[in-house]
């Protein structure tokens, strides 16, 4: 029974474990209570104990019958081939002797990659990496971290096509090394158009559709350039890591300080030009990839692929045949690319079953009905009673806690830690952006029965909640909580074999003639999705939930009617 063990020691900290052809995957965050597990300290490494130690006894192994460790290297500025040998000490130094020992590293942005392919079911793609910043290139390809890389992806082999590069350019004081990394760029412009307090880059995606992308597109147009073989070159200092540099616009000054004195409307104009420059730029490269490849499908991953705008933008107009993005793109994510590389290239195992959900973690424990918080009480065993239950509680447009078997992997729920409601109101998604605290431009996905999906959108969607697709007019009314301003959504397709939501969605088309609901991360702000049961109680206390469904036992508010009763009243 060959394992292998994939981790992630940066932010976003995580474990994956292949045992016997099934992945095992948890990130840190979920037990730290920190989101992105940040370490103290930029550039310090921190271990993902406690997820690599319920892999291992999920799996039911112990350290001695690992038989492959992996991990992506992220050591910056190297002057040549030192660093991983000094890498893979320090972080080894981090881990069980066993463990330890057996690690070996590989290029952060190769790791993302395969986070992607390897689960694709693709036997030939391109595959296309992008986010702030990854492995150092070394002294073979110059100075410089990874920021875009493209591959040739097959299963017996990983050719790296493209690669973007720092440029020498004149400056005020000599040459300069000019970073082209967009996930940089699209961070630097986010920090100047949302307030402090919510998350950049994914406020800032949620609010360029109220915005004009022509008010500003020249001038952030200027700052971007795209030449010959898909190369991308971002003016100094937009394209790294910079926090101070004031953008001039409309004789302003706009920055990270008075971000919250510009008028939302011209952010959301300054929002729309960004996304309008980023998801050309993205598409100049796709494009230039599928040239390169002529592969039919591209893979994408990163950071950057976490924004579901682009994805529908890339899966339209790269060229490509199929967009596949990878389950969880962000840096979390190398830890499962790196298990995988190490089960397929280097034990030769064959490729995992494609997935169709990342239930990949831990269960949440049973829901302790003894102690049950004021204000609720207690509905439990209720077995194959709970959907139909809970069925009937979303179509009275209450909003409930679903917390159901194996914790998903990576930044959206999924239907195992969520919280659901109907889609129909755009007063549920008003309701719910205040019990988040988001603004109130953010917008909700939802998840459909996948056989459903092409009648109410305009394509089918994503297992993983990775892309929007545009609502059908004749539609749109019906699911106005899911709906953004420009008439999309962020489609999470729910194929037949999914454990956490299916039969739920069946039981509620059955009572309300819409196969879909809204469907959002059961988190408090700023904290991560929670994984306990006893964590569920306590936030779907705090955030005044209707209901919350744990395992076969439902948690109902006391002011919610049994909708049981009322099904026995109407027979």
């Amino acid at each position: 029974m060959p394992a292998v063990l994939g981790l992630n020691f940066h932010h976003d900290t995580a474990a994956a474990l292949v045992v016997d052809g099934r992945i095992y995957a948890a990130e840190e965050e979920r037990w730290s209570g920190v989101k992105h597990n940040h370490p103290t300290h930029k550039g310090t490494l921190t271990a993902p104990i406690r997820a690599l130690q319920w892999c291992l006894e999920a799996a039911g192994i112990e350290p001695e019958d690992v038989d492959a460790v992996w991990a992506a290297s992220m050591r910056p500025n190297p002057a040549a081939g030192w660093w991983l040998a000094e890498e893979r000490e320090e972080l080894a130094a981090l881990l069980p002797a066993p463990l330890g020992e057996h690690l070996r590293l590989l290029s952060h942005h190769t790791a993302h990659a395969l986070s992607g392919y390897l689960l694709s079911g693709h036997e030939h793609a391109a595959g296309l990496v992008i986010d702030a910043g990854g492995s150092s290139l070394g002294s073979d390809l110059g100075p410089g971290r990874e920021r875009i890389t493209g591959y040739d992806l097959w299963p017996d082999r990983i050719d790296r096509l493209h690669q973007g590069m720092p440029a020498v350019v004149p400056g005020p004081v000599g040459p300069r090394r000019v970073h082209s990394s967009l996930g940089h760029f699209y961070r630097n412009l986010a920090r100047r158009v949302i307030p402090p307090g919510d998350e950049p880059e994914g406020s800032m995606m949620a609010l360029a559709p109220f915005g004009d992308p022509h008010r500003y597109g020249a001038h952030i147009r200027e700052l971007v350039r795209l030449g010959d073989e898909g190369e991308i070159r971002i003016d100094h200092p937009w394209g790294s890591a910079d926090s101070s540099t004031p953008l001039l616009l409309d004789d302003r000054a706009w920055t990270t300080d008075n971000v919250a004195e510009q008028p939302e409307h011209k952010r959301a104009d300054l929002a729309a030009a960004v996304q309008a420059v980023f998801a050309e730029s993205v598409v100049h490269i796709a494009r230039h990839l599928q040239r390169l490849t002529r592969a039919s499908a591209l893979v994408f991953s990163g950071g950057c692929a976490l924004n579901s705008h682009l994805n529908g933008q890339l899966a339209a107009d790269s060229g490509f045949d199929t967009l596949y993005v990878a389950p969880a793109p962000h840096d979390a994510g190398t830890a499962v690319g790196a298990a995988l590389y190490g089960w397929r290239y280097q034990l030769g195992q064959e490729r995992v079953p494609v997935p169709t959900d990342a239930a990949w973690g831990p269960v949440p424990g049973a829901l302790p009905t003894t102690t049950v918080p004021s204000g609720y009480h207690a509905l439990p065993h209720l077995g194959l009673g709970l959907a139909p239950t809970v069925a009937a509680l979303l179509a009275e447009h209450r909003i409930v806690g679903w917390v159901q078997g194996q914790l998903e992997f990576g930044p959206r729920a999924l239907g195992h830690r969520s919280i659901l409601a109907h889609p129909g109101h755009a007063a549920t998604r008003d309701r719910l952006n205040a019990i988040k605290k988001r603004a109130a431009y953010r917008p909700f996905a939802p998840a459909v029965l996948a056989e459903h999906a092409t009648e109410w959108f305009m394509s089918a969607g994503d297992p993983f909640m990775n892309r929007v697709a545009t609502v059908r007019r004749c539609r749109a009314d019906r699911v106005a909580a899911v709906t953004h301003h420009d008439g999309t959504a962020r489609v999470q397709s729910v194929a037949a074999d999914h454990q956490g939501l299916r039969d739920l969605l069946e039981q509620f088309r059955d009572l309300t003639g819409v196969p879909l609901l809204l469907n959002t991360s059961f988190n408090r702000k700023g904290a991560p999705i929670l994984r306990t049961a006893e964590q569920a109680v306590a936030a779907a206390v705090d955030l005044r939930l209707d209901a919350l469904a744990v395992g076969d036992t439902l948690l109902l508010a006391d002011h919610v009617p049994d909708p049981r009763a009322a099904s026995l009243r109407t027979r």
